[in-house]
This record gives C-alpha cells, structure tokens and sequence, in this order.
C-alpha cells in the first residue's frame, strides 16, 4: 500500500484519525470516504449506528477514469477532468456539510497510470484532498471486510469488479484469508484483441489461473461493484422479482446462464431502460457478464450473494475494535432507530420479553428478527394513522438494514405491518408477500398482533407489564397482569388479545396476579 503524497499514521489508514473511541459506543460521528474508481468516482457520507453505519449523503459521477489505459498507459483525459471536477465538487459539499476532511481512496487505474501521482498532486493542488493510492491485494482486503461488515462470520469468496480490475477475497470465520487481483474490469476487457472470442479466451485463461492459485471455493460468492448490480437489476427485470433491493439479491449458477443468454438476446437500450441502469453501465454489462458466467463455471459456488458494501465500508470496519465487530449489525441498526425515533425508547426490549414466550422453540435466526421487529415498533409512529402499516413495510424491507435476506425483510415488514393492522390483504405489498413461505408469513402475523397488543402496555421500560404464557398443545394462551397494569386492560386492549388468539388458533385465559 503506499500513501500519496504523505504518509499517515498507519493504524488510522487514510483517516487519519480514529474513527471509533468508544467501543460501547452506539453512534457513529459523521465520516465522508471518496473511492477514486477506474470508472466511477463516489462520495459517500455515512451516519447512524456504529455497527451498521447508514448512507447520510451518496452521489457517484462516472468519469471512465481507466478507459484506454491498456493501450495508453496514462488516465483518459477526459475522464481524468470529470474526476477532478467531481472531487472538487465533493469537497465543498462536505465543507458545507461540516464534515471532518474527507478521506479519498483510489484503486486499478491510479496505481496502474504512469500519470497516476500527477493527478494526485494535482486533485491536491486544486481541492486540497490527498488520495491513498492502494493496490490490488489491498483493495481486495477491504472490499471482504465491506462484505464482513453486513455478514459478520461469513464463509466463501468476494469477488470485486472495478472498471480496470477484479478483485478476490477469500472470507472464513470473520478474516479474510488469500487474496488475489486481475485484470478483468470491464474497460480492460474492452481493448482485448480477437473480438468476442478473443475475450471469451483471455477471460478463460485468467479465472482459469486465479482458480489454481485461490484453490476450492465452494460456498458462497459474495459480488461487490456496480457492473454485478447491473446485472442483478437486469436478472430482477428477467424474473419479475418483486423487491428491488440489491442487497442480498441472490442468484444461482442457472440464473446466471439464462441472464446472460436474456442480455445476448435483449435489444440493449430498452434492457437498460426496463432495468434501471445507465447508459454508462450498460455499456460494460456485455463485458461483466462473460466474466461472470465464467466464474461462476470456476469456482461453483452453492450460492450468489449480492453485496452492496465494499471497499467503502471496508475501510470503517478496518477501524472498528473487535467488540465492535462482534455485535449484530440489524440489531444495532434497531437500535440506533429506536433511540432516534421511538416516542418511548426502551420499551422494544421491554416488548421483546413479554412476546418472546409465543415462540419457544424459535432459532437464533427467528429471535433476533423478532427482536428486530419489537426495536422498530414505534419507529413509524409520526406517520399518518391510515398509513402507518404502509410505511412500516416500505421501512422493513427497504431500508438500509445490514445482515438481512430478502426473506427476513418480508418477515420484519408483515411483523410490523400487522402491528398497525390485523389484515394484510388488499395491500400493494401482496407479490412481496411470495416471497416468505406461509409458515412465515403466519409467524409474522403472531408477532404484529402481539406487538399490537404488547403496546397496550406502555409503561416505564423496565416496569412489570404482566407475561405471557403460551401452551401450543393445549392450545391455550394466558396472560398475567399485575394489579397495578390491570387499569390497562381495557376494551381496545381486550380486542387486540382475542386477535392474537385467533391468529393463534388458541383459547385465552386472564389472570390478575396481586
């Protein structure tokens, strides 16, 4: 790695500064990351919780900074002036936001330019930023912990595409093992000679290597760049599929064939316009796409994960302490909305403990979704009355939530679609609904009503709001109060109590402890 044009200390990496004091701490101070890409240069602004940190302010300009560097060796001159304007423009929109210096990281095609340490003076010169020029093996490192950053304990292979470059990361048990860089970005690929099969052979050749050298990789392949989302908007357009969320999109080897075959076969500007991309990006889908397949070929993994965290991310969890890394990034993602939004914070925990009886034999996986949904109960509460069940879902399953398959967003938004209303019918979330599995679906509702009726209870979050007790053989639900809650239990409350009976199939029993 090697800092241009001074050096840092090592530890903050290009921060300069620790970015994480505080290792019990739940918030996380303003932080602006610049990635200087062969193709795109981006700010990101990121805010929130520590653990889970949420995009405040993010703005990509496509510069093709890389474009012509195999044949010229130099930065395009073009490209290379969209990229300084693009950082200038960066830098006083983080002034006017009052941010610390922004931190600037470029990758393939500053390191690989002749040119590359003159532009950095120059972007110097002009805007005052200094850019950590990182090499591949590098840069392959920090786009794994972006992935561990959203997936803590994975297992299986980050795969990296850049403009000028692709990145391996091997991941296993929260580290990052052997990591390997290539030449097959898309603008590299597009100056290999031999046409389509010339391409096809070179791209062949180099995975072909890069197997031999990174040995099995069987579990998952995590993607990280924008030309692997491209595709998964497109792969999204091919299947109909509901929820357009590119975070934990996940593929599989056949989908990958038959989208490539959809992209060989589709009239390419009205791909672009059904899918969402841009003309820039779609330029270099034809080219991903033959890289993908083929990798995909190499390595067989048991499943595609679409990752929208990388190097940018990669670099905040380099600074966090193991403590840190170590918590749930969902549910401090819950938290921090608890604390920010909730009319009473404190209470989902309080609310967990009195709905978690309803589900005694539920996994890990289940419970934290559960708690989750009892964090983020109130968290809609400024929304109008007859749309609070509709923003409770958009919230759930498209906000930016770490850790989290599409399956468990539907999960969390019915949960807290159902705490707001008994009936999910007639919505326009009905074709999210598929993709939870009925079992699901039911847990779901069991929650939101308990949630619905749990909320009757608001008093002080650690006061003794009564419990529940649940005998699934018997059929029989119970609830305890003790006499000072009991002024609470009310008609509305009574009402709320026979509909999560009923969504239980279950008889109810109400006794007043003294």
């Amino acid at each position: 790695m090697t800092l241009n044009p001074e050096p840092q200390t090592p530890d903050w990496g290009p921060f300069g500064r620790p970015l994480f004091n505080d290792a019990s701490a739940r918030a996380l101070s303003r932080v602006g990351v610049i990635d200087v890409g062969s193709n795109s240069v981006r700010l990101v602004v990121f805010d929130g919780a520590a653990r889970s940190p949420a995009y405040f302010y993010n703005e990509k300009i496509m510069c093709a900074l890389g474009a012509g560097l195999s044949e010229t060796g130099r930065l395009n001159p073009e490209g290379r002036a969209r990229a300084l304007s693009a950082l200038n423009r960066f830098q006083h929109l983080a002034l006017g936001m009052g941010l610390p210096p922004l931190s600037v990281v470029a990758t393939a095609a500053v390191r690989d330019a002749e040119d590359g340490p003159e532009f950095c003076d120059e972007v110097l010169r002009v805007t005052g930023l200094k850019i950590w020029v990182i090499d591949g093996e590098e840069e392959a490192r920090l786009s794994a912990q972006g992935v561990l950053l959203g997936w803590p304990g994975s297992y299986g292979l980050v795969c990296d595409i850049g403009g000028s470059s692709m990145e391996l990361a091997e991941i296993s048990g929260g580290h990052v093992g052997r990591r390997l860089t290539s030449p097959l970005g898309p603008l590299k690929l597009r100056d290999v000679k031999g046409g389509r099969r010339g391409r096809k052979a070179h791209i062949k050749a180099v995975l072909e290597d890069l197997k031999e050298r990174m040995g099995p990789q069987r579990d998952r392949l995590f993607l990280v760049g924008g030309s692997w989302r491209a595709i998964a908007r497109i792969d999204m357009t091919r299947r109909g599929y509901p929820l357009k969320v590119l975070h934990e999109y996940r593929m599989t080897a056949k989908s990958v064939r038959e989208t490539a075959r959809f992209i060989e076969t589709s009239e390419l500007e009205t791909l672009r316009s059904e899918a969402g991309v841009s003309a820039a990006r779609m330029a270099l889908v034809p080219y991903a796409i033959d890289v993908l397949n083929r990798l995909v070929r190499c390595f067989k993994p048991k499943d595609i994960a679409i990752s929208s965290y990388g190097i940018r991310e990669g670099l905040l969890y380099e600074q966090m302490p193991q403590r840190l890394r170590d918590r749930d990034p969902l549910i401090e993602a819950c938290y921090f909305a608890e604390n920010k939004d909730a009319r009473l914070p404190g209470f989902g925990k309080t609310l967990f403990n009195f709905v978690a009886p309803l589900f005694p034999q539920a996994p890990q996986t289940q419970l934290r979704l559960i708690k989750a949904a009892c964090l983020l109960h109130d968290v809609s509460w400024r929304a109008h009355p007859d749309y609070r069940a509709e923003v409770c879902f958009d919230y759930a399953t498209r906000a930016n939530l770490g850790g989290l398959k599409h399956s468990e967003r539907v999960f969390l938004g019915l949960a807290l679609q159902h705490r707001y209303r008994n009936k999910r019918e007639g919505t326009r979330f009905a074709p999210l609904y598929e993709l939870l599995d009925e079992k699901g679906q039911r847990q779901a509702e069991i929650l939101g009503k308990a949630m619905r009726f749990g909320a009757m209870f608001v008093m002080k979050p650690d006061a003794d709001m009564g419990h529940l007790t649940w005998f699934p053989k018997k059929r029989r639900l119970e609830l305890t109060l003790p006499e000072e809650a009991s002024p609470l239990y009310g008609e509305v409350a009574e009402a709320r109590l026979m509909s999560l009976a009923q969504a239980l199939q279950a008889e109810v029993g109400v006794r007043i402890r003294d």
